[in-house]
């Protein structure tokens, strides 16, 4: 794929690349995800929202006016709270916390589909275009306080942060019934 193509992914096949995703104010470096849990804000169109910001406790997460702006994360005042996570409308934001263990992360993202996963279940780990990555474990699984939305932690090895946005999970498949 040649670097026009990967700058227009989101225009021509309906998700962002990753390097659009790396070119928005709201993705932090590996460096800063590496230091401490931070939101990842996957958010590269400039349309009238602004829940996240208003979502933050910390004010991490600037729009300004007008209101169209993108999202910016300041990487200092992020404390990984999750609270912007199910805030988003767009399911454009989610946390990683590099450091859950030496060899894996902890990731956590908006869901919206029932039934919803129990920690300890194994899921299939989809990327942005919900294709299987990986198999990982359900963490845990916040409901309380989100409205509609639930804020799903899987933990997944590091060399898929950038990759790994949701889970493909089924409990009737998975469970014969």
């Amino acid at each position: 794929m040649n670097s026009k193509n990967e700058e227009n992914c989101l225009a021509e096949r309906g998700h962002p690349s990753l390097v659009e995703l790396k070119q928005s104010q709201g993705y932090p470096g590996l460096t800063q995800l590496k230091e401490k849990e931070l939101a990842v804000i996957e958010c590269i169109q400039e349309i009238p929202c602004n829940p996240c910001e208003k979502a933050c406790p910390v004010g991490a997460i600037n729009i300004g006016k007008p209101i169209t702006n993108l999202p910016e994360l300041d990487v200092s005042k992020c404390v990984g709270c999750r609270q912007c996570i199910a805030a988003c409308p767009g399911l454009a934001i989610f946390t990683i916390d590099y450091n859950y263990s030496k060899t894996k992360a902890a990731l956590s993202f908006p869901y919206e589909f029932i039934p919803y996963p129990e920690a300890g279940e194994k899921v299939e780990a989809v990327n942005r275009k919900g294709e299987k990555v990986i198999e990982a474990e359900v963490l845990r699984v916040e409901v309380e306080g989100n409205e509609n939305t639930a804020v799903i932690t899987i933990e997944i090895p590091h060399q898929y942060i950038e990759e790994i946005r949701s889970i493909n999970y089924d409990r009737g498949v998975r469970d014969g019934s």
